[in-house]
């Protein structure tokens, strides 16, 4: 019986390494040590992991960060350290999406699934996730890779916006097709190198987009 024709990575519905881009704001030690919704050092374990999988599948990577030239620290030592190829953009308005340099970058990236990752949930977060799926970008949060100032708050984030987009639980990117082995070429040969990490144990099918 004859297989059937491939999926196209570029063009499907679901995350692919060839269809998404990884973006990260404001993972700073003030904003994450503001965080009161779930435990911090999780939450930089789980960002640390999920930015480990973005490199694993050479994901672009956005990486920005708020008034570190006014004297804020800049990304986590642990994150900027999985990202050290990265430059961060520091911006001084809150809503990443207003500032030119990112929005410029996030274009250059040629990818409109965003994996967006953000500190807060309910202001840095909400804000570009929600201009950009009205510029016609896919949003995929990972909700336990962001944190808010309470609970009630990250709650109401991600909610503000998941019915015109997609979610994704801890680390998501688990779900893209390459972790499966599903696909033909390079994205079966990188099942043997990612099906091993411990995220991908945990769950191996984690993406979920909701229309």
């Amino acid at each position: 019986m004859a297989s059937r024709s491939p999926r196209d990575p570029v063009r499907d519905r679901l995350l692919t390494p060839e269809n998404a881009a990884l973006v990260v704001i404001d993972y700073q030690p003030s904003q994450v040590q503001t965080v009161t919704s779930m435990d911090r050092e999780l939450l930089v374990d789980n960002i640390v992991s999920v930015a480990r999988l973005a490199r694993t599948f050479d994901l672009p990577v956005v990486l920005s960060t708020i008034n570190v030239a006014n004297g804020q620290q800049p990304t986590v030592p642990e994150l900027k350290a999985v990202l050290s190829d990265s430059v961060e953009l520091d911006r001084t308005v809150i809503n990443a999406w207003e500032d030119p340099a990112f929005r410029q970058a996030v274009e250059a990236t040629g990818r409109r699934k965003l994996i967006m990752t953000a500190l807060w949930t309910e202001v840095c977060l909400a804000f570009p996730s929600l201009d950009a799926l009205r510029d016609g970008f896919e949003v995929f949060p990972v909700v336990d890779a962001v944190g808010g100032t309470s609970p009630e708050a990250h709650r109401s984030g991600p909610g503000a916006h998941r019915p015109s987009g997609g979610t994704a639980d801890q680390l998501g990117v688990v779900g893209l097709r390459a972790a499966a082995g599903l696909g033909p070429g390079r994205h079966g040969r990188r099942r043997g190198r990612h099906a091993h990490h411990p995220a991908a144990r945990q769950r191996l099918s984690g993406s979920t987009r909701c229309d």
